[in-house]
């Protein structure tokens, strides 16, 4: 049984490419939370004509619904879209590589452990001050 639904509709695919990216060899992988109540994972698949002829895009695309079968139930993100666009030398390029590069990708952008502080909290303890003191 598969973790995940499946992106259909133009629109969310749209709204997924305003997220983070990640590019590989073999493919790029885009992740943009929803920021809505409903904690799926979603999964969207695109591969252009000019991959190849439809036997081969369609061999990508199996190959990219087994990846994401194995790995976006514990390395996806929780109420997020995973865009995956598939590249030219994607179809030649060995499963176990585009295994290795999936969850680097996966780790990359969906990284779980985050603290709860906003970016600008974060960066601000990282930064000495700049002004000085009282003169």
């Amino acid at each position: 049984m598969r973790g995940y639904s499946v992106i259909k509709k133009r629109p969310d695919f749209l709204a997924a490419n305003r997220g983070k990216r990640y590019a590989t060899p073999g493919f790029v992988l885009l992740v943009k939370d929803r920021q809505d109540e409903n904690a799926d994972i979603r999964l969207g698949i695109t591969i252009t004509k000019k991959v190849g002829n439809a036997v081969v895009r369609n061999r990508m695309r199996r190959r990219f619904r087994a990846l994401a079968q194995e790995m976006l139930g514990q390395k996806g993100k929780c109420g997020a879209d995973h865009i995956l666009i598939g590249r030219d030398s994607g179809i030649e390029r060995d499963f176990g590589e585009l295994r290795a590069d999936m969850a680097k990708a996966l780790d990359k952008l969906c990284q779980q452990n985050r603290s709860a502080e906003p970016a600008e909290a974060r960066q601000d303890k990282k930064r000495p001050s700049t002004e000085s003191g009282p003169r």
